[in-house]
């Protein structure tokens, strides 16, 4: 279903042309879902048609932003994907659910305030797409992400940032897989969420909106980001670790960028460049095994099938520790022995799986990669990549090593 915004109250439209303000279905049905299991410049040569059969053919609008003086600073074209999370719900009789209202609101009350200690503001020019449905982001799959790329890719040549706005609970998933999948193009992709909807009292989206639209503002800003809570967090090595305050994310390893005046104190370093092949097939399967006490080394090994995976992450103890049980190192070897992988990682927030302990040392010897400071979130995303398009042994390490994780 598409839908025409209503004109934004606080904002004057600077010029109006036809088509480019878009509100269309993210979502495509099967027949028309975009195969992404081409390579990036497969995916890149995925175009949209700019009034696909049933859309409504809506008037740009070119929001100038207050300033006390002339804008130095050149026009941001935006691209918005709302894929829906909290951030836009609104409370129905069965709960909170995604709402389209935001579109009508999320710059009205931060891009005006989007200053620096003296200097005046860019002018944004946003192109909107709605995601048809928008989800919970608990409801999240493989086969989103395989949209959501394709649509990354032909947006980002005609725009300067990308702006995702995306539910808090696969927030982190998401972030991993577009650094790791997406070529950028030296654009800046930044995602934000809140913890409550927009319109909620208290509601932390205003202010993470306003950090997400100070970022993509600082030309020195590249790369994929989170946005929150007033900081900018790389997504390798992110996680969710609240549901219960506005600061719902953290980097152990990597750390964060705090907001000041709405400019980041310090831009962060991208990650380098890579050779390595990053086709993303959704129907990759990664199982993750979380190794407790009382998960039966028995049924741990059990999931260790090479038929029924494409690459496995064992989510082990301390430094990469798990028992010397024959079981289970019999089916890692087994596992490995047929061209899958299997990626160590540890289950402590801050950990590191590393050749430390001796106890670690089996799982080494039965093939398992050990994957540093790799959390669950990251090790998803690079076990997806790596399976789908054949990594080795040495492509998966190397890969750890330019994330500087190992």
């Amino acid at each position: 279903m598409l839908h025409r915004l209503q004109s934004l109250p606080r904002f004057q439209a600077a010029s109006y042309t036809q088509g480019s303000l878009k509100i269309k279905s993210a979502y495509l049905s099967p027949s028309t879902t975009p195969k992404c299991k081409a390579s990036h410049a497969a995916i890149a040569q995925a175009t949209h048609s700019p009034n696909p059969k049933g859309s409504l053919k809506t008037k740009k609008r070119i929001f100038r932003l207050p300033h006390p003086s002339p804008n130095p600073h050149p026009m941001k074209s935006l691209y918005i994907l709302y894929t829906g999370g909290t951030i836009g719900m609104t409370q129905t009789p069965q709960g909170l659910q995604p709402s389209r209202d935001i579109v009508t609101t999320a710059l009205q009350p931060h891009t005006g305030s989007l200053k620096t200690s003296a200097a005046s503001l860019c002018e944004i020019d946003p192109t909107w797409h709605i995601c048809d449905p928008l989800i919970d982001s608990s409801a999240l799959t493989p086969q989103h992400w395989a949209n959501w790329l394709t649509l990354l890719q032909a947006a980002l040549p005609q725009h300067d940032a990308a702006l995702i706005l995306h539910g808090t609970d696969t927030l982190a998933y998401t972030a991993n897989l577009l650094a790791l999948a997406l070529n950028l193009q030296g654009k800046p992709v930044i995602l934000t969420g809140a913890q409550k909807p927009f319109g909620a009292d208290n509601s932390d989206a205003p202010a993470n909106l306003h950090t997400a639209l100070a970022a993509i503002q600082n030309p020195s800003t590249h790369g994929v980001l989170l946005a929150f809570n007033g900081k900018l967090i790389p997504p390798v090595g992110s996680s969710k670790t609240s549901t219960e305050h506005d600061d719902g994310f953290a980097n152990p390893h990597f750390g964060e960028w705090q907001i000041e005046n709405g400019q980041p104190e310090n831009a962060p370093a991208p990650f380098g460049g890579s050779l390595l092949q990053r086709q993303f097939n959704p129907r990759t399967r990664v199982v993750p095994i979380l190794l407790t006490p009382s998960n039966m080394l028995d049924n741990a090994a059990a999931q260790l099938n090479p038929d029924h995976s494409d690459a496995a992450i064992l989510l082990s103890y301390g430094h990469g520790n798990a028992p010397a049980h024959p079981a289970l190192l019999t089916a890692i070897q087994r596992y490995t022995q047929a061209g899958k992988h299997l990626l160590n990682i540890s289950q402590v927030p801050h950990g590191n799986a590393a050749a430390v302990y001796a106890q670690g040392n089996a799982l080494r010897q039965a093939g398992a990669i050990n994957g540093g400071r790799c959390n669950l979130e990251t090790a998803i995303a690079l076990m997806m990549l790596a399976a789908a398009n054949r990594w080795t042994r040495d492509d998966v390490e190397s890969e750890l090593q330019r994330l500087r994780l190992v």
